[in-house]
């Protein structure tokens, strides 16, 4: 007797016998190579090009962090736009802002006055825990210190609720502000009563001597749910940590990323340019004698700028167990997160595939990218292949024991790298490759690539 929890296969009520598909590996492993030329998705705090050591030699670096940003912002543009698989699914945006969004809620949707509106936000969100800029700075003043990732609706949210209990809110504002203005007072009275030898004031002594009033229990509560994760897709893939309110649930992201990098060693020019100043070349056009054109010569501005140009290998992995978790936390059933966790994978890997950073986008045109190849399958366990590129890649020509341009290299680098692996581990399954340079596609042609390796011609069928 056969044992019906490993058969793949079932008969219907008809008697037809029918495949199933193999249950799915908690982790899907993409790796990708791309070849950017004259480019600066990323720069380090001088305006230069992000780089790491890795091999022995330098190598150019596009960071984790502004690819997810930009897998993630892309998500979320075509969700709000109707498009992609998350189309009507609730995303988050991740700001400082939301004192301001919610006051221009309250003003825009609501009737409040401006300054109301503002005030109160601000006070009811600070009284929930949250940390704001110094208030003597405009610049800052109604922004929260650190940037929160929680639903779009959350400044909504938080508006409603306000005009819900407006009586009770506005006098627990007053009494607010007024306990606010005091403690200030007393601290400026202190520092102005010390002398050289007089102690430091006490902040304890200060604070209970003007105690903060609460911020009724309701309301504080309608802010922390309206920051909740609550079923918000992205939130569920990529995580968000809220530290500065202890009772703010805080996600463990379903997405892991590294950071890109060159498979050879760094490339890089510093580029020079001058700017034309249009008045200036108008006035020298219509100049009546050369020394009013002389006058006018020169640039309007000239300077310096880094650009970068190579093949990188890049890497990201689903954690689908952990995306089912974080869906079914924020309350959906098991039926409902199964579904948005299936749309979820579809369109992060069209996101990973797609999305590219915008630094420098309009002078550099680095966001047409399409990927060299694509490599997308599932274990159980997440795979970096990044050990395939520790020795750099030699651009030289084949005839003089070089690997020829890097793009190729790369891609045979990373095949024959996975296919050695997956003679080793049993889990690897369901591999898939997509390329859009038909040059690859031709390479694909000529190589000894495993049975169980199929080529796709669309994203979206790199995930099972």
């Amino acid at each position: 007797m056969s044992d019906s929890s490993t058969s793949d296969s079932t008969d219907d009520s008809k008697g037809h016998h029918l495949v199933t598909e193999p249950p799915q590996s908690q982790f899907l492993s993409l790796h990708l190579i791309e070849t950017l030329a004259a480019v600066l998705p990323v720069r380090d705090e001088n305006g230069q090009p992000k780089s790491l050591v890795f091999g022995g030699v330098e190598r150019h670096m596009i960071t984790s962090q502004a690819r997810r940003r930009a897998e993630r912002v892309h998500a979320r543009n075509r969700a709000n736009a109707g498009l992609g698989e998350l189309k009507g699914r609730s995303m988050g945006v991740r700001t400082r802002e939301w004192a301001l969004l919610a006051g221009r809620e309250l003003e825009s949707a609501h009737g409040w006055d401006r300054d109301r509106a503002l005030v109160t936000a601000r006070a009811v969100m600070e009284a929930s825990g949250l940390k704001f800029g110094d208030p003597k700075k405009k610049t800052v003043a109604n922004l929260t210190k650190v940037l929160i990732f929680a639903p779009s609706d959350a400044g909504a949210r938080i508006a409603r609720h306000i005009v819900d209990r407006a009586a009770e809110v506005e006098e627990w504002r007053d009494t607010y502000l007024d306990a606010q203005a005091r403690i200030e007072a007393t601290k400026k009275t202190r520092r102005g009563a010390r002398s050289k030898d007089a102690a430091e004031p006490d902040a304890d002594e200060t604070a209970r001597a003007v105690a903060l009033p609460p911020l009724p229990k309701a309301t504080r509560d309608a802010v922390l749910l309206a920051l909740a994760p609550r079923d918000a897709v992205d939130i569920a893939l990529y995580g968000r940590f809220l530290a500065e309110i202890p009772d703010s649930p805080n996600v463990d992201g379903a997405v892991q990323t590294g950071h890109a990098f060159t498979v050879h060693e760094a490339e890089q020019i510093e580029d020079f340019y001058a700017a034309a100043d249009d008045a200036k070349l108008d006035r020298k056009r219509n100049a009546l004698d050369f020394l009013d054109a002389a006058d006018d010569a020169g640039a309007g501005m000239t300077g310096y700028q880094s650009l970068i140009s190579g093949t990188f290998y890049r890497h990201a992995v689903l954690d689908r167990t952990q995306l089912r978790v974080n869906l079914r936390v924020a309350g959906m059933d098991e039926v409902e997160a199964e579904q948005v966790a299936s749309e979820a994978e579809k369109e992060f890997v069209n996101s990973f595939v797609e999305a590219f950073p915008e630094a420098k986008k309009n002078s550099t045109a680095s966001t047409g990218s399409l990927p060299v190849l694509v490599l997308a399958f599932e274990g159980e366990r997440p795979y970096n292949y990044a050990s395939a590129f520790q020795r750099p890649v030699d651009e030289g020509p084949l005839s003089t024991g070089g690997e020829g341009p890097a793009g190729p290299a790369a891609v045979r680098r990373l095949l024959r790298h996975h296919t050695f692996v997956s003679r080793r581990r049993s889990d690897l399954r369901t591999t898939r490759l997509l390329t859009y340079d038909p040059e690859i596609d031709l390479l694909l042609g000529e190589l000894e690539l495993p049975e169980s390796l199929s080529v796709v011609e669309r994203a979206e069928d790199l995930t099972p």
